[in-house]
């Protein structure tokens, strides 16, 4: 009996992006230096990354999948507003590019080999000039016309949260195989706030693993309060020009003497949704794009299970047009 393609073709698509910085940094620390390539330099990373991408393709069936990548980690757009951002984090400045980033020798070595195994394996990687990979994320969301799903160990991404356009963060707990998914429910019983409000809350709470100073004396709780009283940034920074909004005077002094701090930092949180991203073929492989590479990388590497395990996977889950097979 012939399959009805008309139905399968007009299903939304689900598209799935990797904040791969991310994970091959849990990766890299969950996963022994002791896995290592015959040449016995470590492949923790590498081997790690492709089990977290098989074990992602197996539970949450993507049509389309991009491996999001920092092409500048700290976007001097970004310095420019707020110069202590990712500030303890620069290894080295370069004055012609984006400053190194400080990372464990043994993980940056991977990462061109990550890189290599993934083109090989035909995975669309995307990273822009000037932005980091949560702003890939955010234009690869912004204008998806199904159901998304983010990957990402990093919070900052909360804020791209929204159940009306079916966009939701899967935050690995253990692995990937535990996840915590993020949706605008989750996100309100914890936060108090709404995707967008997660943005306004972490501005004002502050990150310091992001050098983000924040409101002094505004932690976590003040801040969703405020935000629950007065609905976003902007309502409470009018409330503090309104002497009969209820500030107490101590936070009213806090936010007046911010202001300089406030003005600049929604640009530097907020997640950028206009990057100009290339045209790329963003549908899950079902065979590698690159075979003779992808054998040479895994003997050179001896990645072994790991890339098998995708492979299959891969094999199983993909069909044309990146749909999935039933079989």
């Amino acid at each position: 009996m012939m399959r009805d393609v008309t139905q399968q073709t007009q299903q939304p698509r689900r598209t799935m992006l990797l904040d791969t910085a991310s994970l091959y940094f849990r990766a890299y620390f969950g996963v022994p230096e002791s896995v290592k390539a015959p040449d016995g330099t470590p492949v923790n990373a590498v081997r790690g990354l492709l089990e977290f991408i098989d074990r992602l393709v197996r539970d949450h069936r993507p049509d389309d999948l991009v491996a999001c990548m920092d092409a500048d980690w700290r976007p001097q757009w970004r310095v420019d507003l707020i110069p202590s951002y990712k500030a303890h984090r620069v290894a080295a400045r370069t004055g012609s590019g984006p400053d190194e980033e400080e990372v464990p020798d043994t993980l940056s070595s991977q990462v061109p080999v990550i890189e290599e195994v993934l083109d090989a394996l035909g995975i669309t990687r995307v990273g822009v000039a000037g932005y980091e990979a949560d702003d890939v994320i955010g234009t690869f969301a912004g204008r998806a016309t199904g159901p998304v799903d983010i990957v990402t160990g990093d919070r900052d991404l909360y804020q791209l949260v929204d159940d009306a356009r079916g966009v939701r963060v899967l935050y690995p707990l253990k692995g990937v195989g535990t996840l915590q998914v993020t949706d605008e429910a989750w996100l309100r019983e914890r936060y108090g706030v709404d995707g967008p409000g997660y943005a306004d809350l972490a501005l004002l709470r502050g990150d310091p693993s992001d050098g983000l100073p924040g409101v002094p004396g505004i932690g976590e709780k003040t801040a969703a309060k405020l935000l629950a009283e007065f609905g976003d940034l902007a309502g409470i920074m009018a409330a503090v020009d309104d002497p009969k909004a209820g500030l107490t005077p101590s936070r009213r002094k806090r936010l007046d003497e911010s202001r300089p701090y406030v003005s600049v930092a929604p640009k530097v949180v907020k997640v950028a949704g206009d990057v100009p991203l290339p045209q790329v073929d963003t549908a899950l492989p079902h065979t590698p794009r690159d075979p003779a590479a992808l054998d040479a990388l895994a003997a050179r590497w001896g990645l072994g299970g790991s890339l098998k395990r995708l492979l299959s996977t891969l094999a199983v889950r993909g069909g044309p047009e990146g749909h999935w097979n039933e079989g």
